[in-house]
């Protein structure tokens, strides 16, 4: 038992106090504001872990209200955007990428060193023997081909742009709107 106020407990300690108390009473629906503000990086992703696992067990709704995207990333299939009290998106996560992302990011790696890669997409950055290229969404699979076949890659990645990126984006297209 411990007997410190909860006032006087780190931020960390308080988050993981509130989620326990939240869970008491064994919620099918299940509110979570900021729930690992003030945590590091393990405790992190373990609660983001335990919530999964509670939401799968249990079946209850989990409402999470986040800034932090890696949340949002981890526990989130579907999101609501929300800014100034406007509904801005309400759908699938992967389908907000997809409508609000018109590109992705190649990483390629040379097994040879520099090669010209401006064939295939906006250079964004380059030295000796790396280069990220900007290409269109609907280009990557392509360019990703034409990469390989004539180039010698040593390491390759695709990704989305960060959700940070999409979501700022979704706010500038609202708001040019309006």
């Amino acid at each position: 038992m411990v007997n410190k106020p909860v006032r006087n407990l780190s931020l960390g300690e308080r988050m993981k106090v509130e989620i326990i108390g939240a869970l008491l009473h064994r919620p099918k629906v299940l509110f979570l504001d900021e729930p690992t503000i003030g945590l590091d990086v393990t405790m992190q992703r373990r609660i983001r872990t335990f919530v999964e696992e509670y939401n799968r067990r249990t079946g209850a709704t989990v409402l999470l209200t986040s800034h932090y995207m890696a949340d949002v990333e981890a526990l989130c299939k579907r999101v609501i955007v929300i800014h100034n009290g406007k509904l801005l998106f309400d759908g699938d996560l992967a389908a907000l990428v997809d409508r609000f992302s018109a590109f992705k990011t190649i990483g390629v790696t040379l097994a040879n060193g520099f090669g010209n890669f401006n064939q295939y997409g906006e250079v964004l950055e380059q030295d000796a023997s790396h280069v990220i290229l900007r290409i269109p969404r609907e280009k990557t699979p392509v360019v990703t081909a034409r990469i390989l076949a004539e180039q010698h890659v040593d390491d390759m990645t695709i990704e989305d742009p960060p959700i940070e990126d999409i979501i700022e984006k979704v706010f500038a297209q609202k708001s040019a709107e309006a």
